[in-house]
């Protein structure tokens, strides 16, 4: 199933009812999930570490399986944040584009990735 065929709030209700089911709710502090999230993330870019530029390409391929488990770990983390504390994500993911494309103008920041 392609990324397009589900919306945000079934990915959220989904997660809602598998953390539900396991009476997991106890374990979601905002607090526990940053910290999921956190470790989610960390474990992403490990698989990246002491590698080359040149190597990324390889590893971007070899450890496919690994990666796509890490962005969905991240991904879940996002979702039973915003399904437990009620943030809308599109309207944030919005939100923060408008803000960014303002404070990230093409002319100020086209080929640089200094902080503004």
């Amino acid at each position: 199933m392609a990324d397009v065929d589900r919306n945000i709030e079934e990915l959220k209700s989904k997660v809602k009812e598998f953390c539900e089911d396991r009476d997991w709710d106890q374990y979601h502090s905002a607090k526990d999930l940053s910290i999921g999230l956190s470790t989610e993330a960390a474990e992403l870019l490990e698989i990246f570490r002491f590698r080359s530029e040149a190597e990324e390409a390889e590893v971007l391929q070899k450890s496919r399986v690994e990666i796509s488990e890490e962005l969905a770990d991240c991904l879940f983390f996002i979702l039973r944040f915003a399904q437990k504390y009620n943030f809308d994500l599109d309207e944030s993911f919005q939100n923060k584009m408008k803000k960014n494309a303002e404070r990230y103008t093409v002319e100020k920041a086209k080929g640089s990735n200094e902080k503004l």
